[in-house]
């Protein structure tokens, strides 16, 4: 039977809805629906046929929104597309995910992200839109499978598909329309990966709970396992939750239940471990140096870097820490750099959690929707207080992982308890949603002077009205009105985050941080183009006003590798000047977190007697070495990884490869900000500048190593 979620009300909401069995939730095909077709009917479904289209409409916008315009953020993240241009000419680049093809260090991160655009540039050849295309379509997908997640809990507690439907569209809406959402999807991060195979691996654990097969809860494995892939631990954070779900909403006896669990935990481990193993046991002359780790090791990236030194604030090797974007706290996800962000439906999200909870209390153990809620609620809570209160390396684009969670929670709630808004506790807690909603929009677009004072009262007041409106929705009487009430609600709630979205696809966004929503446009991208690095919403965070050290635009750092820099000598540890982000103020750190646009001249001399060196050039940092290697498709390598403070080369190293004349040029630029992690970058830069003579060509400052 369906579940009777709702079963401790008096009364429904409509004469005639029938609790069938829908055992698929697929609109108008499979068991009978509320609407009265049988299994395999051949009658004509007007209603099915019309949510495939509204379905398809839905799709279709959170396609063009990603889509549009989308080639003009250039290479967007030059880091990750220098790694996609180097795993297209190299199995061996593309398997561990180097930053060039010869292969002299990795990125730091798992290549899982890397493997999707490596093969898309393989298939349609280097260019922007080989890179970022993929990421939109992640998004689309991402949606779709927050649509049918929502849908299949719907259907269960009403019985009803067009009900069900509409849950799972409001869903899709509010993950596409989320501004964080918007950027990564239109990015070239692993963020956008990891938030589809969480959305994924929800989507089988719901099933699990629902259909009592274990293959469901074994592909939840194995697609957070390949999400570990995607950014190591941070996929870990949805996993108590889901195990919490299943083991108390699952079929069958506790023991049964624990281990099925069991059996998706070894899934998730071979899914994930299957790699980690791989590299552990390649002796490391034979691949290249783990990026972001001291001792070449990618258990300590896993366990150190992008483990607990996210929490602790010690990364070595880092170029700062959680400060930067806010003192940790409990309510850091809705400060001047994250609330734009996310934070738009946050407190609405948890307000409808704990009503249908409440208002669900009495429901069997195995009910679906208390399970869908255990899943995007956790989701939210775990993910949003680690977000809160980790010390170290954090940047606003993280929030995108709270996307699902919020939009999964606010599609079911909104619509089961607008369903039932004839009993007080269901109106009660809809109102407080609508009103948190507008509430915390009006705040958040206070912040910023980029829609005008307009947009702010408008919402507030249709979202205040609304939440009237919801509050006293069974005095309303005619249909109509309620119809009318519920969509003011919706379009109040969403205006806001739909402004930043188109804020966001509107701007070009390129460099190692990004922030969704009004830009100042710091900096440009490849071709000249806006980098798009985020202002702070008040105009007053990291990337508030000074020179960005981004190529094309701003006030140049010493040592900058810009075009046009003075080619003055590489910066040491702790020199002045700078916050540690793209376009702080005093001037940033220069190429590491943007990369450089090379004059011709400069392009031409590195692309000239190439097939005689392993590498064009070496420079410092990996957004650097990332500038060069697309503007010429050539290996560069990045010395120092992508902080300039891995040890690799070491000096000696490095030495021995000059001697082997496998470098060609030596690039001057960059700059370390960390006073831990290695100085070898350091040492090499000052072993080129003793021994080489310096020239410059197209503005930049280069030393040919062939020769002293």
């Amino acid at each position: 039977m369906a579940s009777r979620y709702f079963s401790s009300m008096t009364s429904s909401p409509t004469t005639g809805s029938t609790r069938a069995r829908l055992h698929h939730a697929l609109g108008g095909g499979g068991a009978t629906t509320a609407r009265g077709t049988r299994p395999g009917s051949r009658s004509r479904d007007p209603l099915g046929r019309r949510r495939n289209l509204e379905l398809a409409a839905v799709l279709a916008g959170t396609a063009a929104l990603y889509l549009w315009n989308l080639g003009a953020s250039g290479w967007a993240n030059a880091f990750y597309s220098a790694a996609a241009q180097a795993g297209s000419q190299d199995w061996t680049a593309w398997f561990f995910g180097s930053s060039d093809a010869a292969n002299s260090i990795t990125v730091d991160k798992p290549p899982a992200s890397l493997w999707v655009m490596g093969l898309s540039v393989r298939l349609f050849g280097l260019n922007p839109w080989s890179i970022l295309v993929p990421q939109a379509l992640m998004g689309v997908a991402a949606a779709w499978l927050l649509y049918l997640s929502v849908r299949r809990t719907a259907v269960h507690a009403t019985g009803d598909a067009t009900t069900a439907h509409r849950a799972g569209l409001l869903g899709a809406a509010v993950l596409a329309l989320t501004p964080v959402a918007t950027l990564m999807f239109r990015f070239n991060n692993p963020d956008a990966l990891l938030v589809l195979l969480m959305t994924a691996a929800a989507y089988a654990v719901l099933r699990a709970v629902q259909e009592d097969r274990l293959p469901w809860l074994l592909l939840a494995g194995v697609f957070l396992g390949f999400g570990f892939l995607a950014k190591q631990l941070q996929v870990l954070l949805v996993v108590p939750g889901f195990a919490v779900a299943y083991a108390v909403a699952g079929p069958g006896r506790l023991g049964r239940r624990l281990l099925r669990l069991a059996a998706a935990g070894a899934a998730m481990v071979v899914s994930a471990g299957w790699w980690l193993v791989a590299v552990q046991l390649t002796p490391a002359g034979m691949r290249p140096y783990i990026g972001g780790s001291q001792d070449n090791s990618i258990l300590e990236l896993t366990l150190g870097y992008n483990g607990l030194g996210r929490l602790t604030g010690e990364e070595t090797g880092s170029v700062g820490g959680g400060n930067g974007w806010g003192v940790p706290g409990l309510f850091r996800m809705f400060n001047n750099e994250f609330g734009g962000q996310i934070a738009w439906l946050l407190p609405s999200a948890l307000i409808l959690a704990a009503g249908l909870l409440w208002v669900g209390r009495r429901a069997s153990r195995t009910d679906p929707v208390r399970a869908s809620v255990l899943v995007w609620g956790s989701w939210v809570l775990v993910t949003g207080l680690v977000f809160s209160f980790m010390a170290g390396i954090i940047h606003p684009y993280y929030a995108v992982a709270l996307a699902p969670g919020i939009a999964g929670l606010t599609g079911l709630g909104a619509v089961l308890l607008w369903q039932y808004r004839q009993q007080a506790a269901a109106a009660i807690v809809l109102a407080a949603a609508v009103a948190a909603a507008a509430l915390t929009a009006f705040s958040l677009l206070g912040t910023t002077s980029a829609y005008g004072p307009w947009l702010r009262w408008v919402v507030l007041a249709g979202g205040l009205a609304g939440a009237v409106g919801a509050g006293f929705s069974k005095f309303l009487g005619m249909r109509s009105v309620q119809r009318a009430t519920a969509a003011l609600a919706i379009t109040a709630s969403l205006a806001a985050p739909l402004a930043d979205s188109i804020s966001t696809a509107s701007t070009a966004h390129s460099g190692a941080i990004v922030s969704a929503g009004p830009t100042a446009g710091f900096g440009a991208g490849p071709g000249g183009a806006p980098a798009g690095v985020r202002n702070s919403r008040n105009g007053s965070g990291p990337n508030s006003t000074g020179g960005s050290g981004i190529a094309g635009q701003g006030n140049r750092n010493p040592g900058s590798t810009a075009q046009g820099n003075t080619g003055q000598a590489f910066r040491q540890p702790n020199a002045q000047g700078g916050t540690g982000f793209a376009g702080g103020r005093g001037g940033g750190v220069g190429g590491l977190l943007g990369a450089p646009t090379p004059s011709a001249d400069l392009v031409a001399a590195l692309k000239s007697s190439a097939s005689s060196y392993t590498w064009a050039a070496a420079v410092v940092g990996s957004n650097n070495a990332a500038g060069y290697q697309l503007a010429t498709e050539l290996p560069v390598m990045a010395v120092g990884g992508f902080n300039g403070t891995d040890p690799s080369p070491t000096l000696a190293q490095f030495q021995d490869l000059v001697a082997r004349g496998e470098i060609h040029y030596f690039i001057s630029g960059g700059a370390m900000r960390s006073t831990s992690g290695s100085d070898a970058a350091t040492r090499i830069a000052e072993w080129v500048a003793a021994n080489f003579t310096s020239q410059i060509i197209g503005g930049t400052t280069v030393y040919e190593l062939t020769g002293h």
